[in-house]
């Protein structure tokens, strides 16, 4: 029963069966189905495992306290002051001795769950050759490893982890500097792969040779303001779409996409999916003239109007998650706001494919172990959730410029830049 304000209570009915709550019910097939949570098992606690991880003095004990992180999969690094690194995958793992757990399987007994893998069993590095290791949630288990029972079979697409690895590889030595840098990179390695393909051919109409002129010197950085940019999004947002509608079936498109991984692999090798070279080159300039059809309805017919990272084709908004109810005088004063964005999900600083950004890292931290205080951070949109607080959207703008902000760790620093104090005092009645 579910109180609720002002009115009658209200009653459900809740199902469960041994497996878990049951999320769907098909009353025509006589079939209920239910989902089990592996890191809602009782006696998880996962977060608990970061206070075991922050007293670890040694890559070692920090392996063992990374064995309570029962959460979903994650990636945990480790350095310390000797300069050893090392990664760790972490989240509970449940084994399945005869499925993958990519579809429903019968709840009869026939199909359980052979207990979990334990997490240091999972997949980890400790001081690779290359003297790094990346991860920017790309396939980073190695062909060698043996127990695919309890590994996933999804991942993000490699270009974000392919593109740190690149620019780690270019130096033996990484400054602060370097890292702040990779970590807000726009470099988009597909449009390195696909746009020298579209160079290569030829347009009768004007505005799409003026859009390819736009794209011969550019350096294939998605930046806030970069006309090619914008030009190269809308294709890829295009082509993206449209192989969905060709090589998806129609009943499964509102659950399968292709991942652009695939689909480059396609553009590629032409022969696999479509067919000929010819009728992949005319998926690449079908879909390039729908981008610029997209570009001119949302922006105009001037092209130097076509900047990214705009309001009206990629930026971030933030709302209030009541701004629906919000009376036109408060929706300003909780609303963060709008700022342009440069990005997408294939660029290192991800900030998803979506015009209005939808994901990517809200906070971000650099560390240099021999010297905590020159840590540093971004954060968004501030420290404080009231409204009235300064500190409510005052790291917004400058996250949005991905501009960082030092993280001070020794109390000498802290209580140097402290702005306020509070002082809890127990009530003694």
């Amino acid at each position: 029963t579910i109180p609720v304000k002002g009115a009658d209570n209200h009653t459900v009915d809740l199902r469960f069966t041994r497996h878990g709550p049951v999320a769907f019910i098909d009353s025509a097939n006589f079939k209920a189905y239910a989902v089990r949570c592996a890191w809602m098992e009782p006696g998880g606690s996962p977060y608990l495992a970061s206070l075991r991880m922050d007293q670890a003095k040694t890559w070692e004990e920090f392996r063992e306290a990374c064995n309570y992180s029962h959460i979903p999969g994650e990636n945990m690094i480790w350095a310390d002051v000797d300069g050893n690194i090392g990664w760790q995958s972490v989240g509970i793992a449940p084994l399945r001795r005869n499925w993958s757990g990519l579809v429903p399987v019968p709840g009869d007994g026939s199909y359980e769950w052979d207990g979990y893998l334990p997490i240091v069993e999972k997949p980890s590095v400790h001081n690779p050759e290359e003297g790094y290791f990346a991860t920017a949630n790309q396939n980073v288990t190695s062909d060698s490893y043996d127990k695919w029972d309890a590994i996933g079979f999804s991942w993000s697409d490699p270009y974000r982890g392919d593109r740190v690895n690149e620019v780690l590889a270019e130096k033996d030595t990484i400054t602060m500097e370097d890292m702040m840098a990779l970590q807000t990179d726009y470099l988009s390695i597909p449009a390195r792969k696909l746009v020298p393909m579209l160079l290569s051919m030829s347009f009768d109409d004007q505005k799409a040779q003026d859009a390819l002129d736009r794209l011969r010197d550019w350096d294939y950085k998605l930046e806030a303001n970069s006309i090619a940019a914008a030009v190269y999004v809308a294709w890829e947002n295009d082509m993206r779409s449209r192989a969905r509608q060709e090589f998806v079936p129609e009943e499964a498109r509102q659950y399968l996409g292709i991942q652009l991984k695939r689909l480059i692999d396609w553009i590629e090798s032409p022969l696999v999916m479509f067919g000929s070279e010819a009728n992949r080159d005319q998926f690449l300039r079908d879909s390039f003239m729908a981008g610029l059809a997209e570009l001119t309805e949302k922006l105009g017919d001037n092209m130097d109007q076509w900047q990214y990272g705009q309001e009206a084709f990629k930026h971030i908004r933030i709302l209030h998650p009541m701004n629906a109810a919000l009376p036109d005088n408060l929706k300003e004063k909780f609303n963060v706001g709008t700022m342009p964005r440069g990005g997408n999900s294939y660029t290192p600083g991800s900030t998803s494919s979506s015009l209005n950004q939808r994901s990517g890292a809200s906070f971000r931290i650099i560390v240099d172990t021999g010297d905590w205080d020159k840590a540093v951070g971004t954060n968004t949109p501030g420290q404080s959730g009231n409204p009235n607080s300064p500190f409510y959207r005052n790291l917004f703008e400058s996250w949005a410029k991905d501009e960082f902000f030092p993280l001070y760790y020794s109390r000498e620093k802290v209580e140097s830049v402290a702005a306020e104090r509070m002082t809890l005092q127990p009530n003694n009645n």
